[in-house]
């Protein structure tokens, strides 16, 4: 199958790639760069310049193709609810040249988006809460509107996905702590985040083109939640600073700014479900042993 993968230069589509080709796929690898093409070329890539920006130009490459990985996400989280429109964007003018067909389209959200009304119960693949903050759940509804419309699309949802270099928003509250000199997390720090490695993270979105099926939701889920506590520990060993729990709004809003609507939030997801369809068994490493061996 030849693989239209967006991100293909991005911290997941790396690891996708090799999945991908040692399982006889062929791959064209989007990039905005000539040093990025030339890093596709070498991996063994076909590389196709084009950007979140020109969605018009991302549907002229999967129509090229016989199957589409949608991974590419603009990380700025300063400007979040624009970022989310643009991948919006994506998805809808790729998805206008796959219906009629039954090539496989892959696109990716997060797991808080089958998260529960009841608190602490797990996020899970068969639900879709439109409530819910995060304003990627935009996406989720056009993925629905698409297969309604015959397109074979299928959703890949992530947690924090890690190594020892990258761990999702964990990265975020790197620079932060590093910035304001300690460690914060919030009251007791018993909110939870759900986790995978970024093997095993690559292992699914190539177990899922493979097995496509319509509508189907998957959560790349290896740790169903790790207590924000725990990683704050971890993360202060690393860097050698204080731990310091933080209470009033007003110590919040100092520490977090913009991020202060994530730090706080209870993200614990299973991926029964996905293991079951698609028999994924996670074996990488888990997330705190990524944080103690990371280079602080």
């Amino acid at each position: 199958m030849r693989v239209f993968l967006t991100g293909a230069t991005g911290f997941i589509g790396t690891y996708i790639i090799p999945e991908l080709l040692q399982s006889g796929h062929q791959v064209i690898g989007v990039t905005r760069s000539e040093e990025g093409a030339n890093t596709l070329r070498a991996a063994g890539v076909e590389p196709f310049m084009g950007t979140l920006e020109d969605p018009a130009g991302l549907a002229r490459g999967a129509a090229q193709a016989d199957g589409v990985i949608h991974c590419a996400f603009d990380h700025n989280f300063t400007n979040f609810a624009a970022n989310c429109e643009k991948d919006r964007a994506a998805i809808s003018a790729i998805g206008e040249v796959l219906k009629g067909s039954d090539r496989p389209f892959l696109v990716t959200s997060g797991v808080g988006i089958g998260s529960s009304d009841v608190p602490g119960e797990p996020a899970t693949e068969d639900r879709i809460n439109l409530a819910h903050p995060n304003p990627r759940t935009a996406s989720e509804q056009l993925a629905v509107s698409l297969v309604e419309q015959g397109v074979n699309l299928s959703v890949i949802r992530l947690p924090q996905v890690h190594d020892t270099v990258k761990q999702g928003l964990i990265t975020y509250f790197l620079t932060l702590a590093r910035e304001k000199g300690y460690v914060a997390y919030l009251g007791e720090g018993q909110n939870r985040w759900s986790a995978a490695h970024v093997t095993d993270t690559a292992r699914l979105y190539r177990l899922a083109l493979d097995k496509a099926t319509p509508g189907a939701r998957y959560n790349a889920v290896a740790e169903e939640g790790v207590p924000a506590r725990d990683i704050c520990e971890v993360l202060g060993q690393g860097l050698k600073m204080p731990v310091k729990s933080l209470s009033t709004q007003e110590e919040i809003s100092d520490y977090y700014g913009w991020m202060a609507m994530f730090a706080g939030m209870d993200l614990p997801a299973s991926s029964e479900q996905t293991r079951k369809a698609l028999d994924w068994t996670p074996t990488g490493p888990d997330l705190i042993t990524d944080l103690k061996n990371m280079q602080y």
